[in-house]
């Protein structure tokens, strides 16, 4: 058994009839000649931007504490959404608006109190593509990679064999039981760096500390310069996602060439030889 509910008029407006569908003629020939024009061209030009606004369509079904009002149960649902990826969405939701019922009733299905509802809205979406390039500021250094971080949200890794190892080198830094390395010498750096970092907020002293934290950094072989610079900002290439618990992490690479066979050739032998270790 089904039941409708019906649902705001605002939330569904009918599509307006056109004056000239009355002649059928007229249209057609001008469709004709427009196609004519604009053969060999391309209809829309490839996104290069991580960020887009689309507009979705999908199912919700609003709990029944919303029966009276189904437009605020829909918008929860979809902020609880954002910052998640959403594979329909095929990115990470960042906000929502222009909400439309596409139909002006909800049904109800059996003796499941749930309204389901057909909506559509405009999403804006974080949805960064295969082989862009991008910029983010390192968190982390590690000999087996190096940790970014994106718009301060998105984490993104470098493998240590997407580093030109000819270019750059990990250099160690000093022992934890080295005398000049304790906690003495961390807090008076800490004490020297507090002001900077409190003049740029808590997200770039927390990620000054994670930097400062790590037991050595890549270096120039030739210039000895560090990895990302004085900024900490380093340029990568987007090889490969991640999606866990709802989150989109990135796959890195600084290599001229990221996409060679010869980088993903070093990862799975080093893989197999884990395994025969084993």
């Amino acid at each position: 058994m089904t039941t409708s509910i019906t649902l705001p008029a605002s939330g569904h407006t009918k599509r307006k009839h056109r004056a000239s569908d009355a002649d059928p003629d007229v249209p057609r020939k001008k469709k004709k000649e427009k196609l004519k024009q604009g053969t060999g061209k391309p209809r829309t030009k490839p996104s290069t931007s991580e960020f887009r606004v689309t507009k979705a369509t999908m199912t919700l079904s609003v709990p029944p504490v919303f029966a009276s009002n189904l437009r605020a149960g829909v918008e929860e649902m979809l902020d609880s959404m954002i910052m998640r990826y959403i594979p329909s969405l095929c990115g990470v939701l960042l906000a929502h608006s222009n909400l439309h019922f596409l139909s002006p009733t909800a049904s109800i299905n059996a003796d499941c109190p749930f309204a389901v509802c057909n909506v559509t809205f405009d999403a804006t979406v974080w949805s960064p593509s295969i082989a862009m390039k991008l910029v983010g500021k390192i968190i982390l250094y590690s000999p087996d990679h190096v940790s970014l971080l994106l718009h301060r949200t998105f984490n993104v890794s470098i493998p240590r064999h997407h580093i030109p190892q000819d270019v750059w080198e990990f250099e160690y830094g000093p022992a934890e039981n080295d005398p000049e390395y304790g906690e003495g010498a961390v807090g008076s750096s800490a004490d020297k760096e507090g002001d900077v970092g409190m003049k740029d907020g808590d997200g770039e002293k927390a990620e000054g500390e994670a930097v400062q934290e790590a037991s050595g950094q890549w270096v120039h072989r030739l210039t000895g310069t560090k990895l990302g610079g004085t900024d900490g900002y380093l340029e990568f290439t987007v090889v490969g996602k991640t999606v866990a618990n709802e989150m989109l992490s990135l796959q890195g690479s600084i290599q001229p060439d990221p996409f060679s066979e010869e980088h993903f050739a070093t990862q799975s032998g080093k893989s197999s030889r884990k395994k025969s270790a084993e």
